[in-house]
């Protein structure tokens, strides 16, 4: 079957700067926003771009991620020919197909999008926050001829060595890439989205093999293949909002900007939902003696004590005379009573049992992890 553009989402990453969130799931899978997993953005970017092609890759503990994607419902993907479709390693006459890299992890899922048999491939990072039009970067890439297409924007210069960094032409042509270099020379990063023309990475790709060359990865290995081989790498600029929450830091940072009303990102607008799995959990209930201002509490969830400027996951339970500010509450997390949090992040199906205390500061979140249990007195179960 004949299909314009696939996608393929890499959402294998282990996420290991995420340290306690992520030693039993995988990074896009992590709670973001009370409402959602990190992964509902780009899923949802496809659907409302009109890519109902798309090819989820995990490797890391992807149980919880395959659960959450399924069939790809919750995003109006499972559709006859074509729709949503986790794709793991696996094992053949050759031994086991782990995946060494991004690139690589193309590579070993070429079977699946050779069967629609696309003209383009736009592969996408399954971890950041933002909402993008893949529709109009696949057009400007048509339009410039490209045989590959890079989303870029601007990143303040004190970060710029956490990314692969570009330099273009007038044209907007890219003539230099570096990956996370030491001493970068701008500040126009990559994304981690890429449009391909997909006959021509297929062959870089297939080449690379039989050859017994390395080209496991986008940033260390193709991009600069094809920049040496003159081919046409243009640079697509994004100025909208764009989080890679590669760190404790910028997730707890990312949630609460997602308390701001004005947010760049208006997740309430109706003509780009952010779409996710639906746990159909009972009302929230907020107690007569409780205080809650500033916040984001979602369905599930029952508050006895004092919620400010925080964002609670769906069936948090916040108990008499506790206090939260300024933290995120993932979901199924249960606080007892007679418990202070500030500036903090508590992973999900975490306990906090009476008088536990977890207070961060600016530049350093504390965090509790999914499952752990902190306090005293364990009768709140």
């Amino acid at each position: 079957m004949k299909t314009e553009t696939v996608a393929m989402i890499l959402a294998g990453g282990q996420g290991s700067r995420l340290g306690k969130l992520t030693e039993n799931i995988a990074k896009p899978a992590v709670s973001f926003g009370g409402n959602y997993r990190m992964i509902d953005f780009a899923l949802s970017n496809c659907a409302n771009s009109n890519i109902n092609t798309v090819g989820v890759i995990t490797q890391y503990r992807p149980l919880a991620l395959n659960d959450h994607v399924g069939n790809g419902s919750s995003w109006g993907l499972n559709r006859h020919g074509g729709g949503a479709t986790i794709l793991q390693p696996y094992s053949s006459v050759e031994g086991e197909k782990f995946f060494e890299g991004t690139s690589h992890a193309i590579y070993q899922n070429m079977g699946y999008i050779d069967l629609y048999d696309p003209e383009y491939v736009v592969v996408l990072s399954g971890d950041h926050i933002y909402k993008m039009d893949y529709e109009k970067m696949v057009d400007y890439h048509k339009e410039k001829n490209a045989l590959l297409t890079i989303a870029v924007r601007e990143v303040p210069w004190e970060e710029a060595s956490r990314f692969g960094i570009m330099n273009t032409d007038d044209t907007g042509r890219i003539v230099e890439f570096e990956e996370k270099p030491e001493k970068p020379k701008s500040n126009l990063a990559s994304m981690g989205v890429y449009v391909f023309s997909w006959k021509r990475l297929k062959k870089y790709l297939s080449d690379a093999a039989s050859k017994g060359k390395e080209m496991d990865d986008f940033g260390h290995d193709v991009i600069p293949a094809y920049l040496r081989n003159s081919e046409a790498v243009y640079a697509y600029s994004f100025d909208g909002y764009w989080k890679d929450v590669g760190t404790i830091e910028s997730l707890w940072e990312s949630n609460m900007e997602f308390l701001d009303p004005k947010h760049e990102l208006n997740i309430r607008d109706s003509s780009w939902r952010i779409f996710s799995k639906s746990y159909n959990t009972t009302p929230q209930q907020i107690a007569e003696d409780a205080e809650v201002t500033d916040s984001m509490v979602t369905d599930g969830c029952y508050v006895a004590g004092k919620v400010k400027h925080s964002i609670l996951g769906h069936n948090v339970k916040i108990g008499k005379n506790s206090i939260v500010k300024d933290s995120v509450i993932m979901p199924n997390a249960v606080i007892g009573e007679n418990v202070y949090i500030e500036k903090a992040i508590v992973g999900e199906n975490a306990r906090l049992y009476e008088g536990a205390q977890v207070i961060g500061r600016e530049g350093a979140i504390e965090v509790v992890g999914n499952e752990e249990r902190l306090g005293g007195k364990k009768d709140e179960e």
